[in-house]
């Protein structure tokens, strides 16, 4: 089964309530939420919250909040790979097998539905283990990666 999860937490401390503000006429989670359904590329898309109004904006637009996201997992220092770790083990304890799974940041109002299947193909005709975008930046050096000329991250 193919899964889009997006990470959508209530607690931003910069911008309040920032997955459910709206940006160019709606909520900018809606936008990314949109892109998924529209790219037909998932089986179930989920919204990992903990809060009551993204859970509402998530199923107004069409995804599903099938669990909330735990405390532990909705502070400012998790990491996005914990809470995809917590949505596929829910998945698998409630019987679904997840056979790749896609996390899309609700706030990427500009996602385009031929870049997610295009990173599916990509990653279905490797041996690799997952994907994630990436852009070349100036700074600051402290977040970069380097890509090898095969497309692998270099250490």
């Amino acid at each position: 089964m193919k899964i889009g999860v997006i990470p959508a937490r209530g607690g931003s401390k910069r911008i309040p309530g920032k997955n459910v503000k709206p940006f160019a006429g709606k909520p900018i989670m809606a936008w990314t939420i949109e892109t998924a359904l529209e790219s037909g590329l998932f089986d179930r898309l989920i919204v990992s919250t903990d809060d009551d109004a993204v859970a509402e904006v998530a199923v107004q637009y069409g995804a599903e909040v099938p669990f909330r996201r735990p405390p532990e997992l909705s502070d400012d220092r998790t990491g996005i790979i914990e809470v995809v770790r917590h949505a596929i083990l829910w998945l698998a304890e409630n019987g679904v097998d997840a056979e790749y799974v896609c996390c899309m940041l609700a706030t990427a109002p500009f996602l385009q539905p031929e870049t997610l299947a295009r990173a599916l193909q990509q990653l279905s005709e490797s041996d690799a283990y997952y994907a994630f975008s990436v852009t070349a930046f100036p700074f600051p050096v402290q977040r970069a990666i380097r890509i090898s000329p095969e497309n692998r991250v270099e250490a």
